[in-house]
């Protein structure tokens, strides 16, 4: 108990100790206060963005066409990881003759070690009837390293061995051995707009001149908050085709896309 002559007795508190407390009572309310608002401007979590394409041509008169384009994209970077998953076809006919049908299913994951560098794992599947490919797989680890990364563009550099299975056609399958050099490039040009491109070469080990080499060019301009229309250039040259086949296959695909 304080006993009434002691220093501590309320009586003998000065002005000066009891402005101090009232400062201190004040500062741990605002602390306890701002506690809460931190915890309630704390950013989202990362999530997938995920957007799906389609696009229609019909002709009919002189010519009597269709062509169908549909596509899906889904990607998300979180702590030092980044994904992207991606699906895309098309099938067209010409009166009553097939002259597209394509679809291809790919995936990607990079795991970065610095800023910049990072090692990925590749793994796509693809399937091409007028270039009489019943399938290809297509696997590879490797390194990347990224060139230029801001908020504006960025471009990264791939390198490492693959693997790669397919049929073609009436022909045995083959299994084989490559090399996976690639890039990818993308630009903002504004709020709204962005371009990118992206190149792959895929060479058999042990004999260069079978190879695959995979380009596209492309553009999205955003529309609305949710709609967006997108076009771009793709084109597979296979340095030794089916028989019968020819190596470049070019395709211009363009759709509106919806962001969910």
């Amino acid at each position: 108990m304080i006993e009434a002559n002691s220093p501590l007795h309320f009586s003998r508190l000065t002005p000066a100790m009891a402005v101090g407390g009232l400062l201190i009572s004040g500062m741990a309310a605002r602390a306890a206060d701002a506690a809460p608002a931190a915890a309630a401007t704390k950013p989202p979590e990362p999530t997938w963005e995920t957007s799906a394409t389609a696009g229609a041509t019909v002709t009919r008169g002189n010519s009597k066409t269709l062509l169908f384009t549909a596509g899906l994209l889904s990607q998300k970077k979180w702590d030092q990881n980044e994904a992207r998953l991606g699906l895309d076809g098309a099938y067209g006919k010409n009166d009553t003759v097939k002259n597209t049908e394509f679809a291809r299913l790919f995936g990607q994951y990079n795991r970065l070690f610095t800023e910049r560098w990072y090692g990925y794992i590749r793994a796509e599947i693809s399937h091409d009837a007028i270039a009489d490919v019943e399938y290809r797989v297509t696997v590879s680890p490797g390194a990347g390293y990224y060139l230029l990364k801001d908020e504006k563009q960025s471009l990264s550099v791939e390198v490492g061995p693959g693997f790669i299975t397919e049929k073609l056609g009436n022909h045995e399958k083959n299994n084989y051995m490559t090399l996976r050099v690639a890039e990818r490039y993308e630009l903002k040009l504004n709020d709204k707009t962005r371009v990118w491109q992206s190149a792959e070469w895929l060479p058999q080990v042990d004999r260069f001149k079978n190879y695959l080499l995979n380009t596209e060019i492309g553009l999205e301009t955003q529309l609305t908050k949710k709609l967006s229309f997108r076009t771009y250039l793709q084109d597979i040259y296979d340095n030794e085709p089916v028989p019968g086949r020819k190596k470049n296959d070019l395709k211009l695909v363009s759709g509106i896309a919806y962001k969910f």
